[in-house]
């Protein structure tokens, strides 16, 4: 089967902007391609959590950010262009997760995660979509989660802006596919990280994060449309989603016993 974005075959020729690169996933993605030689812009909100992460990488541009400020999104990405000469690969990878049931359900959950989940993903995708679309290549790769699959308990908020960034991205490859621009859409499943930490319940298929960086890497070698993991977890999940509602609502409270 061939693959649906152009695979990316040498990380030293790669130019990358990780956005939400301080701790977890991101960093460990980070310090993965540096190791392969890959040049890599570093956006946080925390700056001095990303100087002492990336301060002794050369090749490690740092650029505080809160991806939902658009102001200082531009500015970093120009800061990047001026630099570089261009981006190849821009990963929107900034979320919250806050667990939340439906008698904690507030406005400010909502408008905290779907603020930066949602709003800032999106405008983060649309500055690089449209910087791409300039320079005539590039991918946008964004970070979902297998929470957008269907319903789950506690993601009251969470799941239904990781859905929303799942249908994004399709709706987006349909676009840009044909413009020679690749995006990708990331589904990681449960991984050992400071957002993860707070959850009281036993997580199946737990992994690293380098692991999690492993796989990504994987994927945007292979070209792969959807980067998700690990497969165990995940097909299980997938398969969960054909089933009726009255089968999966029965098999998810029986799974999770909430």
């Amino acid at each position: 089967m061939s693959s649906l974005n152009p695979p990316i075959r040498d990380w030293s020729n790669q130019r990358v902007w990780i956005i939400g690169a301080s701790t977890g996933i991101g960093k460990a993605l980070a310090d993965a391609l540096l190791a392969k030689g890959a040049r890599v812009a570093v956006s946080a909100r925390r700056a001095e959590v990303l100087a002492g992460a990336f301060g002794a990488k050369p090749n490690a541009l740092q650029l505080p950010l809160d991806i939902a400020d658009n102001a200082v999104m531009k500015r970093a990405l120009g800061q990047i262009d001026s630099t570089w000469g261009g981006l190849d690969l821009g990963i929107v990878m900034a979320g919250t997760y806050r667990a939340v049931r439906a008698w904690e359900l507030d406005d400010a959950a909502i408008h905290d995660m779907m603020q930066t989940n949602v709003y800032g993903a999106m405008n983060a995708s649309a500055l690089l979509s449209q910087h791409f679309l300039r320079q005539g290549s590039g991918h946008v790769s964004i970070v979902s989660s297998v929470a957008g699959y269907r319903g789950l308990p506690k993601a009251l908020v969470y799941g239904p802006s990781k859905a929303a960034m799942i249908n994004f991205a399709e709706t987006l490859y349909l676009d840009l596919s044909e413009k020679g621009i690749g995006v990708s859409v990331v589904t990681p499943g449960f991984v050992k990280t400071p957002l993860t930490a707070q959850n009281d319940f036993k997580m199946p298929h737990l992994i690293e994060p380098e692991e999690a960086a492993a796989e990504m890497i994987k994927g945007y070698e292979a070209g792969a449309f959807e980067i998700d993991f690990p497969r165990a977890f995940t097909r299980q999940l997938k398969l969960m989603r054909l089933l009726p509602y009255k089968l999966y609502f029965k098999l998810i409270k029986k799974s999770t016993g909430l």
